[in-house]
């Protein structure tokens, strides 16, 4: 881009995010790949085990440092985005069903969902360190919010048990 300037603003206005695309026409589909709706009966699921997710951690900070840190919060926000599809077909019942599908996919053993608190035990992300590790979960999170609520929201791990805490903590705030 020889001799090309390219104007970047300060800053930048938020704007909620906007509703995702229906994922198909009948419940007969769960998801799409390659952009094609793909059938429930071919729908598969892979599992990791915990140390399998560290060993893949240990991966990508020994090449990346702690610039992969952001990666693994918009794997998150990914895994989390069918998670909330399922969720939302009874907003009533949202965040129990949530808690239910983290429970059910082995992310998380307990969880409570409180006024702009969420709390954590037994995240599948934890092991020792000297900063919070669950940026997956993190990204889970703000994902759940963010469709439940319709606006944009942050998430902030303010406690975690890779710091020898009995549980994690994520604070929830409308931007």
């Amino acid at each position: 881009m020889k001799g090309r300037s390219v104007a970047v603003p300060a800053s930048r206005e938020l704007t909620p995010r906007p509703p995702r695309p229906a994922r198909g026409n009948d419940a007969s589909t769960r998801g799409l790949i390659g952009g094609a709706s793909v059938p429930i009966e071919t729908m598969r699921y892979v599992k990791l085990n915990q140390g399998e997710l560290h060993k893949i951690k240990d991966l990508y900070e020994g090449v990346m440092s702690h610039a992969c840190h952001g990666l693994f919060f918009k794997e998150g926000e990914v895994v989390g985005s069918d998670m909330a599809d399922e969720a939302l077909k009874d907003k009533a019942r949202f965040f129990e069903r949530a808690g239910e599908i983290l429970k059910e996919r082995g992310w998380i053993e307990e969880i409570r969902f409180q006024d702009g608190e969420v709390i954590v035990t037994g995240s599948i992300e934890v092991s020792p360190s000297e900063i919070p590790t669950c940026h997956r979960l993190r990204g889970i999170l703000r994902e759940f919010y963010e469709r439940f609520k319709g606006t944009r929201v942050k998430c902030t791990e303010e406690v975690c048990a890779s710091l020898g805490k009995p549980e994690c903590r994520f604070r929830i705030e409308e931007l």
